[in-house]
């Protein structure tokens, strides 16, 4: 990519929110643009960095036999009401965004178990059809009163939240652990290390239900853990009745031993049991022919929180001063910036365009009266892992690399630069 067409903003690092620091900077660049509180659009790095997001989620849950598909985001009133969660979400909770017109009342979806629960039982007619897991990733919306931390917690978000349908409990505690398991591998190849907790069921009903907790000072929860046995809870729970409930889940007698540490939630997975299935009167036919429930789990990963938390970690500071971000090079959307003296113009194109050949995604600060200085430190807003700096010390053969993570600067060949970044 040639960044004249970015079109990115200067912007001084001095007056960065501290606290997060890496979505101000996209901010201020304009990659990322509020409309109101809890409301914004993306720019190119952003969505590039959604899609790779995106991508390794389907990938992983492929692998375990989920099927993409999509629910509508316009729900129809009498949808929620077939469940008895309308006035739920419209007035007791108050979360859902409503709209009434000469059509009807309508929902837009802050989630989907309703939906999916009637897709299902179109398709899934028979003991045969099961199991299934159905999943989509796309805009939910929530009436969230306090947004805070931009796209941690906003009005709008994009969330991949998928619905299996088993025939008995116990088909249901597998299909639940086979989701584990595919959220940890997500997680671990998206580098962020992750505590699974148990949690609250909240609005979503059922009785088993697991939060993935990221550590970061960042985060609003707070999580107790046991490294050892790797087990956590989320704090909250300790402050319900059925407190030992939740305990009693883990195996845990003495609190005592478990660190608390300050975390955001980036995926939720629920046992939901029967509670769709019969209050909506949608069943299955077992081996005799009789109408049994579906035994349904749902599991939510949010797009915007993890994006948001691999930023936030990744924020490089210098003497206690914020000088960008550098992305993990394994999801970072370009992997290596190009900048230049203009007398060396001729050897950085070369290289961008052997990068383009080795199907390598590069940027090349190619602006009009920039100095060296000032297209190195733009490359630090950018996110990018690598820079390749040409400037008077270059021979025309080696070029000098710095990684943007820690500094750290060596010469290399073109070849070996190619080596270096490739996927």
């Amino acid at each position: 990519m040639k960044l004249s067409s970015l079109n990115i903003k200067k912007i001084d690092l001095s007056n960065i929110d501290q606290n997060y620091a890496g979505q101000d900077i996209l901010m201020k660049i304009g990659e990322l643009y509020q409309y109101e509180s809890g409301i914004y659009g993306s720019g190119h790095l952003w969505t590039k960095l959604e899609r790779i997001v995106e991508n390794i989620i389907i990938e992983e849950l492929d692998k375990v036999g989920c099927i993409q598909v999509d629910f509508p985001k316009l729900q129809p009133k009498k949808v929620w009401e077939q469940s008895g969660r309308w006035d739920l979400y419209t007035k007791q909770n108050d979360i859902m965004f409503t709209l009434n017109n000469n059509f009807g009342e309508y929902g837009l979806a802050p989630t989907a178990e309703e939906c999916a629960t009637i897709f299902a039982a179109n398709r899934l007619l028979s003991y045969k059809n099961l199991p299934a897991i159905y999943y989509q990733i796309s805009e939910k919306f929530r009436k969230e009163i306090r947004t805070r931390g931009y796209l941690f917690r906003p009005r709008t978000f994009v969330m991949m939240d998928a619905y299996s349908f088993d025939k008995n409990e116990e088909d249901m505690n597998k299909t639940y652990q086979l989701m584990h398991h595919a959220y940890l591998n997500i997680f671990k190849r998206l580098g962020i290390s992750i505590i699974p907790t148990v949690s609250d069921n909240g609005t979503m009903g059922g009785k088993v239900s697991e939060e993935f907790q990221a550590i970061t000072n960042l985060g609003e929860d707070t999580v107790l853990y046991d490294n050892e046995k790797n087990i956590g809870i989320n704090k909250e729970v300790l402050s319900f009745e059925n407190r030992d409930e939740y305990l009693k889940q883990l195996g845990i007698n003495d609190i005592s031993c478990l660190k608390e540490y300050q975390s955001v939630e980036l995926g939720n997975n629920f046992q939901l049991g029967t509670q769709y299935s019969t209050s909506m009167g949608l069943f299955y036919k077992d081996e005799t022919g009789k109408e049994k429930p579906y035994y349904m789990g749902c599991y939510g990963i949010g797009l915007g929180r993890i994006i948001a938390t691999i930023i936030e970690n990744n924020v490089i500071k210098e003497n206690e001063s914020v000088k960008g971000f550098s992305l993990p090079i394994n999801i970072a959307p370009y992997k290596i910036q190009i900048v230049y003296k203009e007398d060396k113009k001729e050897f950085a194109e070369k290289l961008y365009q052997d990068l383009n050949k080795h199907g390598i995604s590069a940027i090349i600060d190619d602006r009009i009266d920039y100095s060296l200085g000032s297209r190195i430190k733009d490359c630090y807003v950018l996110g990018t892992p690598y820079i390749a700096i040409i400037g008077n010390q270059s021979d025309g053969v080696m070029i000098e690399v710095e990684e943007t993570k820690t500094g750290k600067k060596f010469s290399k060949t073109i070849e070996e630069i190619i080596e270096l970044v490739s996927p």
